[in-house]
């Protein structure tokens, strides 16, 4: 594994872990894959995870941490923009084409949970990605609008976006910034099972990384996700091979199953059964049911 530091647009510097497959030939030209983490992780959990995986079956991988998260640069930290998420989906491309040893012409896309919302956006706008995955996907805006089950309607945040005012206003005004949790800082067993899940991954020992600490900036994210749609145009503009995993009893299932209503484009939804939202991220029962689609399905879309 190499550590690696690249730019965005705007200049943030983006860390990131390069994994090489054994036998790693620097002459030789390979397939690459860019891994985007979930909302609130960090590369060193499940985006590394999978991205050694890939490795092992002969990819270059980089996972690498979102701008304002993890070792990444930018400012205000824990900051959750989706727009900004996009873009170092395709920071991270500009960085795979620049290395020697990866084929430009043969760059690939896995996002997981929210990264998999990011990367379905970056595919369908940045044509050099030439196949996506998704793992867990979960559509960051239409789960702040809609609710963890999507029975909301989207004027429902409208709640919340006057909360986020008042909270700006008063942080404008010289007030602590005020930091909201990704996940559960409790969970019992009324708790939904993914989340629940959630708790146990990031903030026990199962998972838990010091850069990871289960916090984003309410009031500015959440005036920069309440317009993201992850999928809006995905109809006409996603034309890449797409593989869809998901959990068959993830609460989270109905993102995958609107995407993959949605897409056109030569798709396939796999079902891990058994598995529910956060199991994809490590259980080897699942993941290694997960992996085992993933990397044909790469293999054939990224061949030389």
């Amino acid at each position: 594994m190499q550590h690696v530091t690249f730019p965005t647009d705007d200049r943030r510097m983006l860390a990131g872990d390069v994994y090489l497959p054994e036998g790693f030939d620097e002459n030789g030209s390979y397939p690459a894959i860019a891994v985007a983490h979930p909302g609130g992780a960090v590369k060193e959990q499940a985006a590394g995870l999978y991205a050694s995986r890939l490795a092992e079956r002969g990819f270059i991988a980089l996972a690498f941490d979102a701008s304002y998260q993890g070792e990444s640069g930018g400012e205000p930290r824990f900051l959750e923009d989706p727009y900004a998420r996009v873009e170092d989906v395709r920071a991270a491309v500009d960085y795979l084409q620049s290395l020697d040893h990866v084929d430009a012409e043969r760059i690939g896309a896995l996002g997981m949970c929210a990264g998999g919302g990011y990367a379905v956006n970056a595919t369908m706008t940045d044509h050099r990605i030439k196949a996506l995955t998704t793992v867990s996907m979960f559509n960051t805006g239409s789960s702040f609008r809609r609710g963890w089950f999507g029975l909301d309607p989207d004027s429902a945040f409208v709640a919340t976006l006057e909360q986020a005012a008042k909270q700006r206003t008063a942080e404008a005004q010289g007030a602590e910034t005020f930091l909201a949790p990704y996940v559960p800082t409790e969970a019992d067993e009324i708790t939904i099972r993914d989340l629940r899940d959630a708790h146990e991954y990031y903030l026990t020992e199962r998972a838990q990384h010091p850069n990871a600490q289960n916090t984003f900036v309410f009031a500015r994210s959440a005036s920069k996700i309440a317009g993201f749609d992850a999928f809006h145009l995905v109809e006409d503009l996603l034309t890449q091979p797409l593989l869809i995993v998901a959990g068959s009893e993830a609460s989270t299932l109905w993102y995958s199953t609107e995407l993959y209503s949605r897409a056109r484009s030569n798709k396939k939804l796999f079902l891990v059964q058994g598995s529910a939202h956060m199991d994809l991220y490590d259980v080897p029962e699942y993941m290694n049911k997960a992996i085992a689609e993933i990397a044909p399905f790469f293999t054939e879309h990224l061949a030389g």
